[in-house]
């Protein structure tokens, strides 16, 4: 880590949503490894216009923030359905399901929280069904 900090543009860091087969609906970026964090867990996520994320996921013992950059939508977290626009903060308490539905001009979220190898959350393919 030169002079004390790591500078990188976050679409530089592996599409996890294509790996995984999601690229339909969204790209999943998590640079905290190319940013060379230590402690800070970090995800962009790009829904695709009209999208729904394919599934709920949560965290055990991990608190998140997400934070909308641009587009619009919605994020189900439980049994609540809340609207999401630009520069909205959500944040999201550990055992809460969660998952987003973007709006016609897609859905930008940034997401943060611990880094943490052994709470890479529980995942429900199909959790978010009208």
């Amino acid at each position: 880590m030169a002079g004390g900090y790591t500078h990188k543009n976050v679409l530089e860091a592996a599409d996890a949503a294509e790996r995984f087969g999601f690229a339909e609906t969204h790209e999943s970026r998590f640079p905290s490894k190319d940013l060379e964090t230590e402690q800070t867990g970090f995800a962009f996520h790009r829904f695709k216009p009209g999208k729904r994320q394919p599934f709920g996921h949560m965290h055990n013992d991990a608190e998140e923030v997400y934070f909308v950059v641009s587009g619009s939508g919605r994020m189900k977290l439980d049994d609540d359905v809340i609207e999401l626009e630009p520069l909205d903060a959500v944040r999201v308490s550990a055992g809460v399901m969660r998952a987003f539905d973007a709006g016609a001009d897609g859905l930008d979220i940034l997401a943060f929280g611990p880094r943490r190898a052994d709470d890479r959350g529980d995942v429900v393919q199909d959790w978010w069904s009208d």
